[in-house]
């Protein structure tokens, strides 16, 4: 059988709606797998009744779950048979453009001399530990809902299923994090996101071939 032929009968058997109800269950139970291991091992941080009243810590759950969510929908293209990122691509940007805007705003208004202390913050060992780590659960319940879903390219399914455990595991550890400046969000999340899509890319490869 040809491979276009091949794609078109798995297009048929895996229906979308059926896709999207087991690609919803995983996520459900990525969040509580991830909140479970922050609730146990991790918790908020110390002053977060004074943080939820500063506009930059808040900023960065709009970063956070922006990625979430625009991953996750990315998936339900990519996760079936001939999907891509043709049409839904775009929506990975937003996050990243949200968080560069910010970044630039800091730059104008901080003092040249308070950049690098921002930048590096107190927490980046942390945060390249703790985002991957809670990463772990929603990574392995959305690379679970993939192989139901047979995707055509499973390097890049199994990649952007880590930006979305990314987003999940971001936003938990946001709460936690005392460095709320742009500049550090900007300079170490994407580094531990970069860690836990590059192990989706490998898995997925591996795991998600058909």
């Amino acid at each position: 059988m040809k491979t276009d032929g091949l794609i078109e009968l798995l297009v048929k058997d895996v229906a979308p709606w059926r896709f999207r109800s087991i690609l919803a269950g995983a996520v459900a139970g990525g969040i509580i797998i991830a909140a479970i291991l922050f609730f146990v091992g991790i918790g908020f941080r110390p002053d977060i009744s004074e943080a939820v009243e500063s506009n930059r810590f808040l900023f960065k759950f709009v970063v956070t779950v922006s990625l979430a969510v625009t991953a996750i929908w990315v998936t339900l293209s990519v996760g079936r048979p001939g999907g891509s990122l043709a049409h839904r691509g775009l929506a990975l940007t937003i996050a990243p453009a949200l968080l560069a805007c910010a970044a630039v705003v800091e730059l104008l208004v901080l003092p040249e001399s308070q950049w690098m202390p921002r930048l590096v913050g107190h927490n980046a060992r942390f945060c390249l530990t703790l985002i991957p780590l809670l990463s772990i659960g929603p990574l392995a319940c959305l690379l679970a809902a993939l192989r139901e879903g047979a995707p055509s390219s499973p390097g890049l399914a199994g990649a952007v299923a880590g930006l979305g455990a990314s987003g999940i595991a971001a936003t938990f550890y946001a709460a936690n994090c005392t460095d709320d400046s742009a500049l550090f969000v900007i300079t170490w999340y994407p580094i531990a996101t970069l860690i836990v899509t590059t192990a989706g890319y490998l898995i997925g490869r591996k795991l998600l071939r058909w």
